[in-house]
C-alpha cells in the first residue's frame, strides 16, 4: 500500500487531498503545523475505514521537515508520494505590504516545498521510484492583483517543479504541479475579509460560474499521484474552471 506524505493536510484543500487519496487506498501521513487540525483529518479518514497518522511538520523549518520524514518512514516504511500543499497568503496592494508578510509568504509557499523535496527525494531515489505533486497557483502563471509576492512564490514553485522533474527523471521519479484557480477554502474566506466582493467578482469571471471546490483540486492531484500518470512529468495542470487558459 503506497504512502502519501501531505503537507498542510489539516484543513482545506490538503484535508480533501488526504481524504481522496485515502479513498484510493493510500496510507496517509497527515502533516501540519496545527496538531489538532491534523488529528481531525486523521479521524475523518479513519471514519471512512482509511489508514492515517498525524505528524507535526512546520514546512518553514528544515529540521521540522526532517523529523517528520523520519517519523513517517519509521511508521510506514516508505514515502511513495509527496504532496506539497501547505500554503498561505494575504491579499493587499504590494506597496502596502510589509517585509514580515513577504517573508512568511515565501517561507511557507516556496521554501516549504524546497525543504520537503530536499528531505524526501533522497528517500525516493533509494526506493527507485516516487511521485511529487507540488501545489502552485494560477497567480504564478498569469499574476493576480493584490498577490504580488504570493504570485512570485508560486511562479517559483512552477519553475522549481520543472527543474527537479528533469533531474529526477533518471531515478523514475515524477514531479508535477497542480495550479488551482480561486477555490472555496478557509484560506479564501480569510482572504475575502481583506477584499470584500472578490468572491462574487471571480465567480462572474470564471466560465463555469463557480469557485473550485477542494474535491476538484484533490481529484487532479490524485491522478498525478497514481500509476495512470507514470509518463507525465514536469507539467503544470491548471484547475480553474477556465478562468485562465494557459
Amino acid at each position: 500500500m503506497s504512502v502519501a506524505f501531505i503537507t498542510g493536510a489539516g484543513s482545506g484543500i490538503g484535508r480533501q487531498i488526504a481524504l481522496t487519496l485515502a479513498g484510493r487506498g493510500f496510507q496517509i501521513a497527515v502533516t501540519d503545523v496545527n496538531d489538532s487540525n491534523a488529528a481531525e483529518t486523521v479521524a475523518l479518514i479513519e471514519a471512512q475505514n482509511g489508514t492515517a497518522t498525524a505528524f507535526h511538520c512546520d514546512v518553514t523549518e528544515l529540521t521540522s521537515v526532517e523529523q517528520a520524514a523520519r517519523e513517517v518512514k519509521e511508521k510506514f516504511g516508505s514515502i511513495d508520494v509527496l504532496i506539497n500543499n501547505a500554503g498561505w497568503d494575504k491579499i493587499e496592494p504590494f506597496l502596502k505590504s510589509e517585509p514580515a508578510t513577504w517573508e512568511r509568504i515565501i517561507n511557507i509557499n516556496l521554501m516549504g516545498q524546497i525543504h520537503t523535496c530536499k528531505t524526501i527525494l533522497p528517500l525516493m531515489i533509494e526506493q527507485g521510484n516516487g511521485k511529487v505533486v507540488n501545489i502552485a497557483s494560477d497567480s504564478g502563471r498569469v499574476g493576480s492583483s493584490g498577490e504580488a509576492v504570493y504570485s512570485a512564490a508560486k511562479g517559483g514553485v512552477i519553475a522549481f517543479t520543472k527543474t527537479v522533474a528533469r533531474e529526477m527523471a533518471r531515478h523514475k521519479i515524477n514531479v508535477n504541479c497542480v495550479s488551482p484557480g480561486p477555490a472555496d477554502t478557509p484560506l479564501f474566506k480569510e482572504i475575502s475579509e481583506y477584499n470584500t466582493g472578490i468572491a462574487e467578482a471571480l465567480t462572474k469571471a470564471i466560465p463555469f460560474r463557480r469557485l473550485a471546490q477542494p474535491e476538484d483540486i484533490a481529484n487532479a492531484v490524485a491522478f498525478l499521484a497514481t500509476p495512470e500518470a507514470d509518463y507525465i512529468t514536469g507539467q503544470t495542470l491548471s484547475v480553474n474552471g477556465g478562468l485562465a487558459m494557459v
